[in-house]
């Protein structure tokens, strides 16, 4: 699970898009985009349509198994539904995270009982899915999201990213409803900028925006 490349300016989006015109000889190029969660990122291993491990990205090669602490997470599918079609072996890629209302409730009961507050949502995702009392996990208010697929992806027979996530939604994982598909550099500053206006009213932290070519045999 590598770690995303970054885009700090327009200039520095023209310069990706314009590497990927050049590499596949052509413009017009489609982009499946995506609010960037402050959360943290988690691979889940599904055998047979069961949920078997869970883990986190770590250094992008080992990560920490926290899969008694993700079962507890609801928003998360210990079976996948039935007769949709997953693969026999299903990696599914998504972020764990803090929903702002709950992270809210939680740091109003922790004053009330004189505890210690979080500090803001991701420490406190992340602090949550590391204990290793499941039940304290489970007493938190952590959600999820998927938006990716690794091991299995050969088989699902999609052709595009937003037709992938389409399928996870069939499967029962959530996937975020401001998911976008638009074309062009001005297409991804448009989105950037509508995301940004919507940013103080989203129901969970973000850090940014994903692009991504949108055409799955161009990824």
């Amino acid at each position: 699970m590598l770690s995303l490349g970054n885009a700090f300016s327009r200039e520095d989006v023209l310069e990706f898009v314009a590497r990927i015109e050049q590499m596949l000889g052509h413009g017009g190029i489609e982009f499946s985009v995506e609010p960037k969660l402050d959360g943290l990122a988690i691979s889940l291993r599904y055998e047979h349509g069961r949920l078997v491990y869970a883990a986190t990205r770590g250094d992008g090669v080992t990560g920490e198994d926290v899969s008694h602490s993700v079962r507890t997470i609801k928003a998360v599918p210990l079976v996948l539904a039935p007769g949709s079609g997953w693969p026999e072996v299903l990696e599914v890629r998504g972020e764990v995270y803090m929903p702002r209302a709950g992270f809210h409730e939680f740091n109003r009961r922790a004053r009330e009982r004189g505890d210690k507050e979080l500090v803001n949502p991701r420490n406190g995702a992340a602090g949550s899915l590391r204990q290793l009392d499941s039940k304290i996990t489970a007493g938190r208010p952590l959600s999820f999201f998927a938006y990716g697929v690794g091991v299995g992806a050969d088989g699902l027979a999609v052709a595009t990213h937003g037709e992938l996530m389409d399928r996870l939604a069939s499967w029962g994982f959530p996937v975020t409803t401001e998911r976008r598909v638009v074309q062009g550099v001005q297409g991804l500053h448009d989105y950037f900028t509508e995301i940004g206006e919507k940013r103080p009213g989203l129901p969970y932290d973000i850090d940014g925006v994903v692009y991504k070519v949108n055409r799955l045999d161009w990824q």
